[in-house]
């Protein structure tokens, strides 16, 4: 059995990593009325993501024929490849023959979103728009076809101590992708390693001693990682983040629990 601790300052380099990669665009965040389609002259047919941002430039949320980025309510596809964040991190990547796709929700200034690990072969536009057709609010989401039910299922890697971390950061990073407004959750968390010395916290059972990230690989091949985090929005609470991945894969068993409060100054 062994413990393997990351350094703060890697920790947080590798989520700002992931947070630069996994960014919306404004076009989609908060949608504006474009050109409409009488305007434009000969617009190709999408085949793929990139096409459909190129697409969306010229697209009218009005359109009720294009399910283009819109504030009215109905989810539509992100032209965002979020597979991308890939590129640059160590130990681990998508299985050959997979694609992560991301559709989002937008009311105002309030939003959701959701992402998929599917099939390439069925990541073209024409089969994601599919699954619009069987989405209603922001709690009924699109499921396209051939869709794994945990996106974390798509993901390979050398299993080292560090891929697992990485790996519980991605997971949280991709759930809050497209969350915006008072639907945010994990944007709202920092990560720390040691107890706010100016504020007095009352512990739900006795404070420990490291709030280090932590990565645990047992005999069994089983791995644990803990780390601590710091709820910056009302209730203020630090939170205990602990993963369990199996043998094999990384699609973990997680627990996310508040742990401490501030003691309220009388």
């Amino acid at each position: 059995m062994s413990i393997q601790t990351f350094p703060p300052a890697t920790v947080k380099k590798i989520r700002q990593y992931i947070k630069n990669i996994l960014v919306v665009p404004d076009s989609e965040n908060h949608p504006k009325e474009w050109v409409s389609f009488e305007e434009v002259d000969d617009i190709p047919e999408p085949e793929s993501l990139d096409q459909l941002g190129d697409l969306f430039k010229f697209s009218s949320p009005l359109d009720p024929q294009m399910p283009a980025p819109n504030t009215a309510g109905s989810w539509f596809i992100s032209t965002v490849n979020p597979g991308s964040v890939f590129g640059k991190l160590p130990g681990l990547k998508l299985k050959s023959g997979w694609r992560l796709v991301s559709y989002l929700y937008r009311q105002q200034d309030n939003g959701v979103g959701i992402t998929w690990a599917v099939p390439e072969d069925l990541s073209t536009t024409a089969e994601l728009e599919n699954a619009l057709a069987d989405s209603s609010d922001e709690i009924t989401p699109p499921h396209p076809t051939g869709a794994l039910p945990d996106f974390m299922e798509a993901l390979e890697g050398d299993r080292s101590p560090r891929s697992f971390m990485i790996a519980s950061l991605l997971r949280r990073e991709l759930e809050e992708f497209g969350r915006l407004g008072k639907h945010c959750r994990w944007s709202n968390h920092w990560l720390i390693n040691e107890i706010l010395a100016q504020v007095k916290w009352q512990w739900k059972t006795s404070a420990p001693k490291d709030l280090s990230t932590k990565v645990q690989v047992l005999p069994d091949g089983k791995v644990a990682v803990e780390f601590f985090t710091l709820q910056v929005t009302k209730p203020v609470v630090i939170c205990r983040h602990l993963e369990r991945y199996p043998a094999s894969g990384y699609n973990a068993k997680y627990v996310d629990r508040p742990v401490a409060i501030p003691v309220r100054k009388t």
